[in-house]
């Protein structure tokens, strides 16, 4: 099995090939193929054509987005569980008060680092990428699509 780049800001993003190069793609270059056939042949199924395939978009990107979502939400939830078991009172009463980008971006940090960057988090205000910038020690995350 080949061996994990090790990840950091400049190279945590993911790409889902199947997705974001074949699937997306597909489906944009159909709108346009659909829209000049309309436009060529203009007809009551050449326009539904255009609606049918610009729903298809809709539902594509809708399908990736509902999918993020719920990952966001698994990493909202472990990333409290984390911080409640690293952090001591009363930065542990705090917690809700992170918002859900902001544990996102936590969940790179060291446990380390924890303590110190959720605090400076909580008084800065810091926003994910700021979150990101901060973090010295990078806890990858493979999982993630």
């Amino acid at each position: 099995m080949a061996e994990k780049v090790p990840q950091n800001l400049a190279n945590h993003t993911r790409y889902d090939p199947p997705f974001h190069f074949f699937a997306l793609p597909v489906v944009f270059l159909t709108v346009i193929v659909a829209i000049v056939h309309f436009v060529q042949r203009r007809s009551p199924f050449s326009a539904w054509l255009v609606v049918f395939v610009i729903a298809m978009v809709i539902v594509t990107v809708q399908a990736r987005m509902n999918a993020l979502k719920v990952q966001d939400r698994l990493i909202r939830l472990e990333e409290r569980e984390r911080i409640a078991g690293l952090v001591s009172e009363p930065l542990r009463s705090r917690i809700a008060e992170l918002t859900e980008s902001q544990l996102i971006g936590l969940r790179f940090s060291s446990d380390a680092e924890i303590p110190a960057l959720v605090q400076e988090t909580l008084n800065k205000k810091l926003s994910r990428a700021d979150i990101k910038k901060a973090i010295k020690n990078w806890r990858p995350d493979y999982f993630r699509v």
